[in-house]
């Protein structure tokens, strides 16, 4: 059984390692090009990558699937199934119509809920109390093909992306071993997704950091757990870019727009406070409160 893995970031590697724990036969793996990144825009490959190398697996990292050439060099390694997680590209329909099985995929949501590329990010910020991880089969349609297999999830209060995201991954590859036999030996019949109750996400950007100081308390904890890592939770302090990292909320009976004590900054929103505990203003280092409060000294403070 000759399986193709697709998949890119950190995410998909917890999938694609218990794959050749169990003995699957990987015969290539597919990634994204190296991408520039930092201030000097490094060449820097993606995870997977670096994981396949490390493992003596055969990748490739083609720009576009599109690719005649490519699609050929797919097509004669005759796989059986291919995998699918957080690859970042559509697959087209004639590879999908080359494996066998087909091509499965691991999307960490409650499908039809959140189809699209944040669903973990979207589900946070949104203040879901669960969500989950699903394992489908791959057809023309952004996450839309049936589903073999789904499990739930419940989001810590106090949980943020990057923690969720790997427990989702961790999640999502042992759901994986679980169902793909299955599926292989025919013991599951796919569901239909109801489309009639699909939601869905797109993708994140720098604008949808900006923090609404006139929103509640709990819509500005949720976007810094949601969006602290990526793509950045952020305000204003006197003029320049304030980066939040960590926060708590803080309920205290005061209409004051700034309480500054000795190690805590307070913050209203429209019903309560949010307090900073991990921030960054622009041009300096992540620091944790204290230190970034000590690094003030007596200025005075304005928040936009």
């Amino acid at each position: 059984m000759k399986i193709i893995f697709f998949g890119t970031p950190e995410f998909a590697i917890p999938s694609l390692k218990k794959l050749i724990e169990a003995g699957f036969n990987i015969a290539a793996v597919v990634t994204t090009p190296d991408e520039p990144t930092g201030r000097k825009g490094t060449l820097t490959p993606p995870p997977v990558k670096i994981f396949a190398e490390k493992n003596g697996l055969m990748f490739s990292q083609p720009t576009l699937l599109s690719d005649d050439r490519f699609f050929e060099e797919f097509k004669g390694l005759e796989p059986d199934v291919c995998i699918v997680v957080a690859y970042g590209k559509l697959i087209p329909k004639r590879y999908l119509e080359v494996p066998k099985y087909g091509f499965i995929n691991i999307h960490p949501s409650l499908l039809p809920k959140y189809r699209g590329p944040s669903p973990i990010q979207s589900a946070i910020l949104n203040g879901d109390s669960a969500t989950g991880v699903s394992i489908m089969i791959i057809d023309e349609k952004m996450d839309h093909g049936p589903i073999l297999k789904q499990i739930e999830y419940v989001i810590s209060k106090d949980g943020y992306f990057y923690d969720t995201q790997k427990e989702l991954a961790d999640i999502g590859a042992n759901l994986l071993l679980e169902t793909l036999p299955e599926y292989l030996n025919g013991k599951i019949i796919p569901r239909k997704q109801n489309d009639g109750q699909a939601t869905y996400v797109g993708m994140l950007d720098r604008h949808h950091g900006r923090i609404d100081w006139a929103k509640s308390a709990e819509s500005i904890y949720n976007q810094v757990r949601a969006l602290s890592l990526n793509p950045g939770t952020w305000t204003t302090l006197n003029g320049k870019t304030l980066n939040i990292f960590r926060a708590e909320m803080v309920e205290l009976a005061s209409y004051d727009k700034i309480i500054r004590e000795k190690n805590r900054l307070l913050i209203r929103a429209s019903n309560n406070y949010i307090s900073p505990t991990v921030l960054q203003l622009e041009g300096k280092k992540i620091l944790p409160i204290k230190d970034f409060l000590n690094g003030l000294g007596d200025d005075n403070i304005i928040i936009a």
